[in-house]
């Protein structure tokens, strides 16, 4: 009987899953030599590297627009400096090795202790300046690396692997240390994330990817789509707000998942919003042309159509049939809604925005969540404003964990222009079903080991005097350290002779104002005692202690003091607490 041939797609796949796992038990093998690595010699591998990827940034961001046609060359070469640069400043004081940390007061040191092998897998929005970031924070933390690049991007993320493995063998890595697939299947991809060798999964890609790695059985950090939205409050700087939003959104033509995709725009400001994007080269479609476009970008699965992903609104436009002038920058689409029924809602990954009017911040509020809620749940929004309090319901209330405030969404969620820590993969936290929601830095790849010490003296029962063992026998209590003894409480004196020190004291230096000891009559212990409150038409008191407090509530009175008495503390706050004091004017 004959075989059943065997597809050259079935001959990929298996090619693929063979690399795969070759290409995982050899950076185990790299991993358990890096794991041995000083700080010294690890940060040289990563200054090595850094500073070769520094050198090929615009190399690389020729190749990466040449291979995948997504994107603008001089963007994607600050994106590769971004993440040589920018990234690399930010670990590289980073301590990974060792002690990290000394908590003193209670006896626990930290000492950090690298993951393992890191699957990385690689988009082809931003493949080589995702490349470099994930090589750097990686080493950082002493694991070795395999990147599985997206198909359509292989050849500008092998570059990149290449210069970036090539410095990092000179500076000492051990080789291994840095591999990528040149296979590269989905069945190849997720043997790799599913390989036992593999100890945690960093993937940046579309919502099915992110769903893959979460379901490989390995610890995962995996980033999906943003659908951002943008929200111009009425107290904004309207001409800065729209610059910020046209620059995010037209930043390599709008690739990143943090770009802006919607604009909000609060109504008191509306008419002046329009004019601005208007004269900074936005355009306004008209229902015949959103329909046209809608048909072009958005697929029946709900997605950004790829060839329209990263190319220019001019370029856009002509493709779908709608004339607009030659400096257009971005295309509107004012919408009256989000969801199915309003296919330009979607995450676009193009210079395209929805545009919406609300009446106030808070129905700005609601229409910002339902966009995040439509794709981009737990990754970016920005709020442009000068209301601090809007601003911080804004901060409270939305389901996204990076509310950039008044900068470009694109910018300010990976660090560029906030103090974010600077990355080129963004946590969605629960809200988008990541494990985190922070930026991803090497303390992500790292594990803590804690050297705790005793504080608190352990006593079992078996400690106890007269406890017996399984022997039968009766168990002598080891002697264990005492607790140090309570201070003796401090010896007081009477109300009456602290009377006596403060009039003798108050006559020494010459003053000769009205005392206790001239107002009050017999003292609590005596017989017959008077309460020591003034009556209503006597003066005001210069020293009140406790007994004079209790004696002015017993008989419902107030004490009148002066401005300069001398009140104990006891007496204060009893006094305060049933607030009897009333203070006399100063009288010179």
């Amino acid at each position: 009987m004959a075989e059943p041939a065997v597809s050259p797609q079935s001959d990929r796949d298996l090619a693929s899953i063979a690399e795969a796992r070759a290409l995982a038990r050899r950076a185990k093998q790299a991993w358990l030599e890096l794991a041995e690595f000083d700080q010294t010699r690890i940060d040289a591998i990563v200054d090595a590297m850094a500073a070769a990827a520094t050198a090929q940034a615009e190399s690389f961001a020729r190749l990466a627009v040449e291979e995948t046609t997504y994107g603008v060359v001089e963007d994607k070469i600050q994106k590769n400096l971004f993440s040589s640069q920018k990234v690399y400043n930010f670990i590289r004081a980073m301590k990974t090795v060792g002690v990290v940390a000394r908590d003193n007061d209670r006896r626990v040191v930290e000492i950090a202790e690298p993951f393992g092998v890191v699957a990385a897998v690689v988009p082809s929005t931003n493949p080589t300046s995702t490349a470099i970031y994930k090589i750097l924070i990686a080493l950082k933390a002493r694991c070795a690396i395999v990147l599985s690049p997206h198909p359509s991007a292989v050849r500008c993320i092998t570059r990149v692997a290449e210069v970036m493995e090539e410095a990092a063998r000179r500076a000492g890595a051990p080789a291994g240390s840095i591999n990528w697939m040149s296979t590269v299947t989905l069945e190849g991809t997720q043997e790799l994330m599913k390989h036992r060798d593999v100890a945690v999964i960093l993937a940046t890609g579309g919502m099915g990817l992110v769903r893959a790695a979460y379901s490989a059985g390995k610890p995962a950090y995996g980033v999906g789509p943003g659908n951002a939205p943008a929200f111009i409050e009425r107290t904004a700087n309207v001409k800065k707000a729209v610059h910020d939003i046209i620059a995010g959104k037209t930043f390599d033509n709008g690739v990143l998942c943090s770009s802006e995709n919607s604009v909000v725009v609060d109504e008191p400001v509306a008419a002046e919003t329009r004019s601005e994007f208007q004269a900074q080269g936005g355009y306004f479609m008209n229902k015949a042309e959103m329909d046209a476009l809608a048909r072009m970008l958005v697929t029946p699965q709900r997605l950004p159509n790829p060839a329209l992903v990263g190319k220019s609104a001019v370029a856009i436009a002509e493709k779908c049939g709608i004339s607009v002038p030659s400096d257009t920058r971005v295309l509107l689409a004012p919408l009256e809604g989000v969801g199915r029924d309003y296919p330009l809602s979607i995450e676009k990954l193009c210079p395209v925005l929805s545009y919406y009017v609300v009446k106030d911040w808070r129905e700005g509020c609601e229409r910002c969540k339902q966009i995040l809620r439509y794709g981009g749940m737990g990754h970016t929004m920005s709020i442009h404003s000068q209301n601090d309090q809007v601003i911080l319901e804004f901060g409270l209330k939305k389901p996204a964990f990076r509310i950039v405030v008044n900068t470009p969404t694109t910018h300010g969620s990976v660090g560029l222009s906030t103090g974010l820590d600077p990355a080129m993969t963004l946590g969605c936290g629960g809200y988008g079903g990541n494990i985190t929601s922070d930026n991803i830095s090497p303390r992500h790849l790292l594990n803590i080991k804690r050297l705790a010490y005793e504080v608190s003296p352990v006593v079992s029962r078996w400690d106890r005097p007269g406890a017996r063992g399984g022997n039968g026998q009766v168990q002598t209590a080891p002697r264990l350290p005492s607790a140090p003894p309570k201070p003796p409480p401090p010896a007081g004196i009477s109300a009456e002779a602290l009377s006596r020190r403060i009039d003798q004291f108050l006559a020494a230096r010459g003053y000769q104002g009205q005392t206790r000891s001239q107002t009050a009559g017999p003292t609590a212990g005596q017989a017959g005692s008077q309460t020591a409150a003034p009556a209503p038409n006597q003066g005001p008191l210069d020293f009140v202690c406790e007994d004079d407090v209790r004696q002015a509530i017993q008989s419902g009175r107030k004490i009148v003091v002066s401005e300069r008495a001398i009140v104990t503390p006891a007496a204060r706050d009893l006094g305060e607490q049933h607030r009897v004091f009333t203070i006399a004017p100063w009288r010179g």
